[in-house]
């Protein structure tokens, strides 16, 4: 449905704060500088009144709905806004034919701000496309999600993509201040004392959401009595109005992975303290253990591999351990592997090793199984020569003997120093000096 999200009456004292201190200028506006200081992309396009179609990507609470807002403010554009949940294609058709009707009768441009855009469906954005193309609407879509896999290609391409990010706890810090001190729209008019640990608290909380931190400042300013008139905003208040913290953390898309993949590449790279912290925001957040301990493994076999087997051994006891366990303990059975696996020697020579072969196997000419190789197991085997000259390597001293396992001259796996992998590199160069002495002496 159609809303008009910053109308005359957004300063009344029965809207929520949040709302109430949306920026009404751009240089009120807090947070987002790498897009709109002076010389940025975002900035100059405003300035020239050259906005085109723009999708703003990032987390909750970081401004993508008030930016919109300022833009077609600062463009003199007629604001119009839906969100894609509750939307549907005859809607958007009505306001897209008003816009061409104000465009071509009255010059007027209308700026379309579509908020959740990554939930429309391809026939919706689809419908979007040709007043998008011949610039009959300025279209501005918000989305929480990577838009690259949200958002249709020729969308997409039509479209100038910026990211918005966290609001850093300064920036939370100024945007509170402001809340207490301004007589109009926030409470100065209250006499309030706000002590700056509660302040700080509020924005280290926020995870940097701005609206979460001004919903909480309202919340703990409204229930807290105020002796002798004064309001005394402090530690204790700005606690209880927190409660437990939110961690944005969309379970099937690109912040999901992101986490994961800062998670494997500290457990990769052996810092045990950064690989615990996120496991611990995984958790948090409600990840599920299973698809944690699947990461582990693979990351005990591709980057960990032989220079200690026991990695894989371990990772594979984590997760059955948390499959019995389960939350909250199995934070704990994690975390012991997690730790182990960071510390761990590293190799992914195994990992290189299947890949090499893979690749060889998809470009190459397939190799035949030689005949001395051969299954003999069935009837006939043997009258078509199959196991002919095969030789058992525990007949022979140390359990090996030289002969050919492939059919060509290859070489995939290369141990490193690193670990136990040590140890494998000394016996197979070992194996590989008696190969050549025992090849020397039947020459």
């Amino acid at each position: 449905m159609t809303q008009d999200l910053f109308d005359s009456n957004s300063s009344e004292w029965n809207a929520p704060l949040a709302f109430r201190m949306r920026p009404q200028t751009l240089e009120e506006f807090v947070g987002q500088e790498h897009l709109l200081g002076e010389g940025k992309l975002l900035r100059r396009s405003i300035a020239a009144d050259r906005v085109s179609s723009l999708v703003f990507y990032g987390p909750p609470g970081t401004g993508k709905t008030t930016l919109a807002y300022l833009i077609s403010k600062a463009t003199r554009a007629r604001f119009k806004t839906v969100n894609a949940v509750t939307s549907n294609v005859q809607e958007l058709r009505k306001i897209l034919e008003e816009a061409i009707y104000r465009r071509r009768q009255e010059n007027e441009r209308t700026l379309l701000f579509i908020d959740e855009i990554h939930r429309f469906n391809k026939a919706q954005q689809d419908v979007l496309m040709p007043e998008v193309e011949n610039g009959a609407v300025i279209l501005i879509g918000a989305t929480t999600h990577n838009p690259s896999f949200s958002i249709n290609g020729p969308l997409l391409s039509r479209s100038v993509i910026f990211e918005l990010r966290p609001l850093s706890e300064d920036q939370i810090i100024r945007i509170l201040k402001h809340a207490l001190s301004d007589p109009e729209r926030g409470f100065g008019k209250l006499k309030i004392e706000a002590e700056e640990e509660a302040l700080v608290h509020l924005a280290k909380n926020a995870a940097g959401d701005a609206r979460r931190a001004l919903n909480a400042l309202e919340i703990g300013v409204l229930s807290t009595p105020g002796g002798q008139g004064t309001i005394r905003f402090d530690r204790k208040v700005a606690e209880e109005s927190v409660q437990r913290k939110i961690v944005y953390y969309d379970r099937d898309e690109d912040y999901h992975y992101d986490t994961a993949s800062a998670f494997i590449k500290s457990m990769r790279g052996s810092d045990p303290d950064a690989a615990v912290y996120w496991l611990a925001k995984m958790l948090y957040a409600g990840e599920d253990p299973r698809f944690i301990a699947r990461r582990m493994m693979i990351l005990a076999a591709e980057d960990i591999g032989n220079a200690d087997p026991q990695a894989l051994i371990l990772a594979t006891s984590a997760m059955q351990a948390c499959e019995f366990v389960g939350l909250p303990e199995a934070r704990i059975i994690l975390a012991q592997a997690v730790v182990y696996l960071a510390s761990a020697p590293k190799s992914n020579a195994s990992y290189l090793a299947i890949e090499n072969a893979t690749g060889d196997v998809e470009s190459q000419k397939v190799e035949e199984v030689p005949e001395h190789l051969r299954d003999t197991h069935y009837r006939g085997a043997k009258k078509m020569g199959h196991g002919e000259g095969y030789q058992y390597a525990h007949d022979f001293p140390g359990h090996f003997v030289d002969q050919e396992y492939l059919g060509k001259k290859k070489k995939y796996y290369f141990p490193t120093d690193s670990g136990f992998e040590k140890n494998v590199k000394e016996r197979l160069e070992a194996l590989e000096r008696r190969r050549a002495r025992d090849q020397g002496a039947s020459a």
